[in-house]
C-alpha cells in the first residue's frame, strides 16, 4: 500500500498533473453548464437582461476573445517559467529546477488558462444559429467571464510568485522547510525516548544460522528511491528468513548489482524472490521522500556555487550553514532507529542501511568546508555552526563527530587565512568546542 503512495506521489509532483486534472474539470464542465442552458429559459429574467448574453453575435465575439487572450497568456506563463528554470539551473544547480517544477501555483496558472482556452471551445462549438433555431448557452458563458476574470487575478500572483521564487534567501528557505519535514517524518520525536545502546551483533554469525543464502541483485541501473519496509518485513517473516540489506535510499545501483543477501532454510520460488526484489523501487533520478541526505545535498549545492570563484558569494553560502546548522540541531536531539529490525517476536529479520548523524553532518559540511578556502567569513560561521550544534548533541559519538569536523575547519582556516586577526578569530571559537 505505501509503495501505491509512493507511487501516487510521484504522479502529484510531476509538472502535468494539475494542468491534466484543470483540463479534464473544464470538459465536465462545460458539458455539464451547456446541459443546464438547454434546460433554463432565464432571456426574460431582469438578471439575465443585464448579466447574460441574449445574443449570438455577442456570445460568439465574448468566447473568441476569452479563448484567445487564454492561450496566448497561457503561452507567456510557459516562457515565463522556462526563464526562471533556465535562471535557477544557473544560479543554484541543475537539480533544484526539481523544486520550480512542482510549485504547485505554477502547475495551477498553467492548467487554468489552458483549461479555460479549452472550455471557450467547448461553449463556443455548442453555440447554435441557425434558421429556425438559436441556442446560446448564457450561463457557460457568463462562467467563461468569471474564469476569465479569476485569471487576470492569477497572472499577477503568478508574477509576485515568479519574481521572490528566484530570490536566493527563499529558496534555501524552502529547501530548510523540506529538510525539517523530512526529520519529523524520518525520525519521530518518539525515538528520542528510547534508551539503551545500539546491540554489537556479527552479521556473519547471524546469517550462518540459515541454511541457505541467495543474493537480490538490482534489475536495473539508477537510484534506489524507496523501500516498501512494511511489505519487505512481511515477507521476510513469511520465508522465516533475515534479510542484509546493503544499501538506503538515495544510493545508486549497477544493474546486477547486490541489493542485499537473503539468507533462509525453505527452497523459495522465483517467483517469491521476485517479489521481494519488487520492494524496491529504482529511478533514474534522486527523491526525497525517504532521502535525508538529498534536501542537504541541494543546499551544500547552492553554497558549493555561491563559493565558486565565478560567483564569490558568501552570504549566500553563509545563508546555507546557518539552515543547515538548524537541522542538524533538530537531528542532534533525536535518537536514530536502529538498523536492526525485529519482528513481534523478537526475532531478528532485517538488517538495514540507516543514516546516522555522522553521515547527515559529513553530507552538510564536508564539500563546504572543501570550497570556503580563502574566504574566512564562511569559515568562522562553518565553527560557529558546529558550536551551536555541539551545544545539542546529546551522546559522545554524534559530539566526536561534531569536534572532529571543527577540528577540521580549524586546520583548514590555519592553511588559507592571511591575515592573524582573522585566524585569531576563529582560534578564540575554537576553544568553545576543542579544550
Amino acid at each position: 500500500m505505501k509503495k501505491l503512495l509512493f507511487q501516487w506521489n510521484k504522479i502529484k509532483a510531476t509538472f502535468w498533473f494539475i494542468p491534466v486534472v484543470t483540463i479534464l474539470v473544464a470538459v465536465l464542465l462545460s458539458i455539464v453548464l451547456v446541459k443546464i442552458d438547454g434546460f433554463v429559459d432565464i432571456s426574460q429574467d431582469s438578471f439575465g437582461r443585464f448579466f447574460l448574453v441574449n445574443s449570438t453575435d455577442s456570445a460568439r465575439s465574448i468566447l473568441t476573445t476569452i479563448s484567445g487572450a487564454m492561450i496566448g497568456v497561457a503561452g507567456t506563463v510557459f516562457s515565463v517559467t522556462l526563464v526562471a528554470l533556465t535562471l535557477a539551473s544557473s544560479q543554484f544547480g541543475p537539480r533544484l529546477i526539481k523544486n520550480f517544477m512542482y510549485v504547485r501555483l505554477n502547475q495551477v496558472v498553467l492548467g487554468s488558462y489552458v483549461s479555460t482556452y479549452l472550455y471557450c471551445l467547448l461553449v463556443l462549438n455548442a453555440l447554435k444559429d441557425s434558421e429556425g433555431y438559436t441556442f446560446i448557452p448564457s450561463i457557460s458563458i457568463l462562467a467563461a467571464i468569471i474564469g476569465a476574470i479569476f485569471n487576470i487575478v492569477l497572472l499577477i500572483v503568478f508574477i509576485h510568485q515568479i519574481a521572490t521564487s528566484i530570490q536566493a534567501d527563499n529558496v534555501i528557505s524552502d529547501i530548510s522547510d523540506v529538510i525539517c519535514e523530512k526529520i519529523e517524518a524520518l525520525f519521530p520525536e518518539e525515538m528520542g525516548d528510547e534508551k539503551g545502546k545500539e546491540p554489537n551483533i556479527d552479521v556473519d554469525t547471524e546469517m550462518a544460522n540459515f541454511s541457505q543464502q541467495i543474493a537480490i541483485l538490482s534489475p536495473r541501473n539508477g537510484y534506489l528511491q524507496y523501500i516498501d519496509n512494511e511489505v519487505l518485513m512481511e515477507e521476510v517473516v513469511a520465508h522465516d528468513a533475515l534479510f542484509d540489506l546493503n544499501h538506503r535510499p538515495g544510493s545508486f545501483l549497477v544493474k546486477e548489482m547486490v541489493i542485499g543477501k537473503l539468507a533462509f532454510n525453505k527452497e523459495l520460488e522465483e517467483s517469491e524472490l521476485e517479489k521481494l526484489q519488487r520492494q524496491f523501487v529504482i529511478g533514474k533520478t534522486k527523491t526525497s521522500q525517504q532521502d535525508l541526505e538529498f534536501s542537504i545535498h541541494q543546499m551544500v549545492e547552492i553554497a558549493a556555487r555561491a563559493l565558486s570563484p565565478g560567483v564569490n558569494d558568501p552570504f549566500t553560502a553563509i545563508t546555507c550553514i546557518d539552515n543547515l546548522t538548524a537541522a542538524l540541531t533538530a537531528l542532534a536531539k533525536l535518537k536514530f532507529p536502529s538498523k536492526y529490525r525485529y519482528d513481534e517476536e523478537g526475532k531478528l529479520r532485517i538488517i538495514a542501511n540507516t543514516v546516522d548523524f555522522e553521515g547527515a553532518l559529513d553530507a552538510a559540511f564536508n564539500q563546504i568546508r572543501q570550497f570556503s578556502g580563502g574566504s574566512p567569513s564562511v569559515i568562522i560561521r562553518l565553527m560557529e555552526g558546529l558550536i551551536t550544534i555541539h551545544g545539542f548533541t546529546t551522546n559522545t559519538k554524534d559530539r566526536d563527530s561534531v569536534i572532529e569536523h571543527a577540528e577540521m575547519v580549524l586546520r583548514k582556516g590555519e592553511e588559507t587565512f592571511t591575515e592573524k586577526n582573522d585566524l585569531k578569530d576563529l582560534r578564540d571559537r575554537s576553544k568553545q568546542i576543542l579544550k
